[in-house]
């Protein structure tokens, strides 16, 4: 037997050792669980799935998320390897620091979202709150062969067609439209809705009683809309001569006398019996004074020392007197 003979069987030893060490971990990971492999491969692609919607780069592409599966250091010569176990659980670790990032950020975004539904909600609010109506042109009723049928053609002009009364709140409250473009400032809506609405039995008196308020804290397009809104809903309420009287008291605030001479003269046609009617008839002739329309101003004044001599003496003198020293009637 030769010196190679009797080496042989100690170098098949070391090449049967050689060849079984790199299969040892090989051997090792094979004994792992095969479908917690499987579901731990699935959930870190759905996990990159998410960081590739969550971490989008500005020019389209995608870039790696912050949150990375920490990097160990190099094993050294001779220390153990890590088993699957160990591997798995860094593995686990790591989704869970991304996936505790990703709620974050989602209840932040959230959080953003509901502060801006809420400014685009309050923005909405006040445009609806400051919307007013076009005030329609009443018409004039049927014409008559008495004398006070004589002064109102003139007072409105010599209408040719006589028209039944229409009440002008049922045609403009269909037709809102926003009193400024630019809408009211913040304190303006602050200070409106600082105005009380009044809450009894009478519904009706409520809502007049509200544009009574409005209209006396000066909020005249407010004022206007809630009036309207009155005459609209209530049409034969106790307050009906009230609430076009100081529908026109509002437009003539201001500075629309020829809108506020149309609610005057409704107001006075529609029943000259009415609480408002006396008051109505006179602020149509300062109506007309104020359109420099002398003729039909002076018209007005004779109606009404003619049709309420009472309130001519008493209630209105002061604004009769005012009136009348403005104009020259013959």
């Amino acid at each position: 037997m030769t010196q190679f003979s009797k080496a042989r069987p100690l170098l098949l030893v070391a090449l049967v050792l050689s060849l079984a060490a790199p299969s040892m971990p090989v051997f090792a990971q094979a004994t792992a669980d095969p479908a917690a492999e499987a579901r731990l491969r699935k959930l870190e692609a759905e996990m990159r799935a998410v960081q590739r919607t969550v971490f989008p780069g500005t020019d389209g592409k995608f870039f790696p998320p912050q949150v990375q599966a920490p990097t160990g250091a190099a094993t050294p010569a001779g220390a153990p390897t890590a088993t699957p176990v160990s591997d798995m659980l860094t593995r686990m670790e790591t989704l869970e620091t991304q996936l505790t990032r990703i709620t974050a950020q989602n209840e932040l975004n959230t959080n953003k979202l509901a502060q801006l539904e809420a400014r685009v909600a309050a923005l909405g609010a006040a445009g609806a709150a400051t919307a007013t109506t076009t005030p329609a042109v009443p018409n004039t009723p049927a014409a008559t062969t008495s004398a006070p049928s004589a002064n109102l053609t003139a007072m409105t002009g010599g209408a040719s067609t006589p028209r039944p009364a229409t009440t002008p709140a049922s045609t403009a409250a269909s037709t809102p439209r926003p009193a400024a473009a630019t809408g009211p400032s913040a304190q303006r809506l602050a200070a409106v809705r600082a105005i009380e609405k009044p809450k009894t039995a009478d519904a009706g008196d409520d809502e007049y009683s509200y544009g009574y308020r409005l209209w006396e804290a000066k909020f005249q397009p407010e004022a206007q809309q809630q009036l309207k809104l009155f005459l609209d809903k209530y049409p034969r309420h106790s307050r009906i001569s009230y609430a076009r009287n100081l529908l026109g008291r509002s437009l003539l605030d201001e500075n629309k006398p020829r809108e506020a001479a149309q609610w005057f003269l409704q107001n006075y046609q529609a029943n000259k019996a009415g609480e408002r009617a006396p008051d109505s008839l006179l602020f149509l002739a300062e109506s007309m004074r104020l359109l420099k329309d002398t003729q039909r101003s002076c018209v007005a004044l004779a109606q009404f020392v003619d049709e309420y001599p009472r309130e001519a003496a008493g209630r209105l003198k002061a604004q009769y007197d005012q009136t009348r020293s403005g104009v020259k009637c013959n």
